[in-house]
């Protein structure tokens, strides 16, 4: 593994951090209810959210946070599940990841898009130490879109942390 000053920092295209899994659900996967437990998807998520960020930065990357998980449909026992999971914007050691997760039935006459989560990934270098990302080269209408809505939801995060520790009375 390179040491801090010998990371490569060039700017990487959004598109090259770009990862896909696919899965087939069970009823190992399954709730009580009978659909695809939650958790399930949330770690599918993490591991292509991982994935990515590992991608980007070119080495070791950890979940820092959810910022937003929203399940929009239910996913069904037998259902092919797909977890596109994309860089969306870096700051200096952290990179949000959005993540979108699709299901469609095995006949392929039910596909929709079940979750869209957003995830922060801190790189970290071989002490395990945050370590500088590489800055994301935003290509095309859709990515710019993307970049600068991770940049808002960056915003938000920080002012929501700055307000937390305010109403605890920290400085």
């Amino acid at each position: 593994m390179a040491s801090m000053g010998e990371w490569d920092l060039s700017p990487r295209n959004s598109a090259d951090s770009e990862v896909e899994l696919v899965q087939l659900m069970t009823v190992v996967d399954a709730n009580n209810v009978g659909n695809v437990h939650g958790g399930t998807i949330m770690k599918l998520v993490d591991t292509a959210a991982g994935l990515s960020a590992a991608r980007h930065c070119g080495g070791l990357a950890v979940t820092a946070a959810l910022d937003e998980m929203v399940f929009l449909e239910p996913v069904y026992v037998n259902d092919l599940v797909t977890v596109r999971a994309r860089v969306n914007d870096a700051g200096r050691t952290s990179m949000e990841v959005g993540v979108r997760v699709e299901a469609e039935s095995v006949g392929g006459h039910r596909r929709v898009h079940t979750s869209s989560a957003y995830l922060v990934y801190v790189a970290l270098d071989e002490e395990g130490k945050p370590r500088p990302v590489p800055p994301v080269v935003a290509e095309g209408a859709e990515e710019q879109q993307r970049q600068r809505e991770a940049k808002v939801r960056r915003e938000a995060r920080l002012a929501r942390k700055e307000a937390i520790r305010a109403a605890r009375g920290e400085k």
